[in-house]
């Protein structure tokens, strides 16, 4: 009865459920993104579920860590969501590690399930979650939030490409994460929920699913308007590209040190000169409105590749409707040899509130 509802579907079925059951999976970190997608995978009757996360729960992580409650506070994560989980659902089996992701617990880990899941906020272990998923050829369910935006994709799956397809380095500079940008907690459920559909998507494998692979799904939760822009494979990618021999993938690990995206705001852009303006949003946001003097480049073309290399050596300032997209897009172009590249802060909404507040000043 558990799973009769879902099986009750032509999709799943009992076929699909056995699948499901017969599954494992991995899931880096317990948090915002971590969360909920644990509650639905445990309930979707996933048979083997792996928790890996080093730190215990803090009182600003209720907020959005649904898993947990105020009388655990203090508890380790991982240790905690198992039993939440085993509460939940104690048919499957659910293993706990209460450790920090590095090369040796990925070397560790990832060969012993099926499918990664990514509920991490720092680049430096996103690159080291995509290196290890590849060398153990292993799909990733990528998710990420900041603010009231989210995006997800899936990477590494049937020879699509990975991470480093997007972002080939680890950018120089790194954008917040959710302590430092802020996050409303519904945006990560609905990212995290996102990132457990996927998963049950790849597991069943039904002719009518059609995972993110090869597509970054993105939500902007103000105006509930989704996009997805197409992520094509690098044939020169350095961890899934033509020549690169999985057994040779080295896996190299730092802790991740939070620092700033640089950013302008609008009151020092309006002083600014000198510079190229950017619009990296779509062809349809631009002509709704746009900042006079700036040139159309929409990120969907900058993630395809498609890169302004006659800017290359100018001063550039990106911006987008309200400042996550043209962050994404300051950082792969800085990937590709831009050495001034700014984000405004706020994007678009940010410059009309600013024209909305200057024309109320009385004169």
């Amino acid at each position: 009865m558990r799973y009769s509802r879902q099986k009750n579907l032509l999709e799943i079925g009992d076929i699909g459920q056995q699948k499901l059951l017969k599954s494992s999976v991995l899931c880096i970190g317990a948090g915002g993104l971590g969360s909920p997608a644990l509650l639905y995978l445990a309930a979707a009757g996933i048979g083997r579920i792996g928790i890996i996360d080093f730190d215990r729960i803090d009182e600003s992580n209720l907020q959005r860590q649904i898993i947990f409650s105020t009388s655990a506070l203090g508890q380790s994560k991982a240790s905690e969501a198992k039993k939440n989980l085993s509460a939940l659902n104690p048919t499957i089996q659910i293993d706990a590690y209460n450790e920090e992701l590095d090369s040796e617990s990925a070397a560790r880990l990832f060969p012993l399930y099926d499918i990664i899941l990514d509920g991490t906020d720092n680049f430096e272990t996103k690159f080291l979650i995509n290196d290890a998923a590849i060398k153990y050829g292993k799909p990733l369910i990528y998710g990420a939030i900041q603010g009231f935006d989210g995006q997800a994709s899936v990477f590494g799956y049937k020879g699509g490409p990975c991470y480093r397809c997007l972002y080939p380095q680890k950018p120089k500079a790194q954008i917040m994460n959710c302590a430092e940008a802020g996050v409303i907690g519904a945006v990560a459920g609905i990212v995290g929920i996102t990132q457990a559909l996927q998963t049950i998507q790849i597991i069943v494998d039904h002719d009518s699913f059609h995972p993110l692979a090869g597509k970054m799904w993105m939500i902007d939760s103000r105006t509930m308007e989704t996009r997805i822009l197409n992520i094509p494979k690098n044939p020169k990618c350095p961890s899934c590209g033509h020549k690169t021999n999985k057994d040779n993938i080295i896996l190299q690990y730092t802790s991740p040190v939070c620092s700033f995206t640089a950013e302008i705001s609008v009151t020092d852009l309006q002083g600014r000169h000198g510079h190229l303006l950017i619009d990296v949003r779509e062809q349809d946001e631009w002509d709704n409105g746009h900042i006079n003097g700036a040139i159309l480049w929409p990120l969907s073309r900058i993630a395809n590749g498609d890169i302004p290399e006659e800017m290359r050596d100018e001063e550039v300032i990106v911006y987008c409707q309200r400042g996550a997209r043209s962050l994404q897009a300051a950082t792969i172009l800085k990937e590709h040899g831009f050495a001034d590249v700014t984000s405004l802060s706020g994007g678009y909404i940010a410059w009309l509130e600013s024209l909305k507040l200057s024309s109320e000043v009385p004169s």
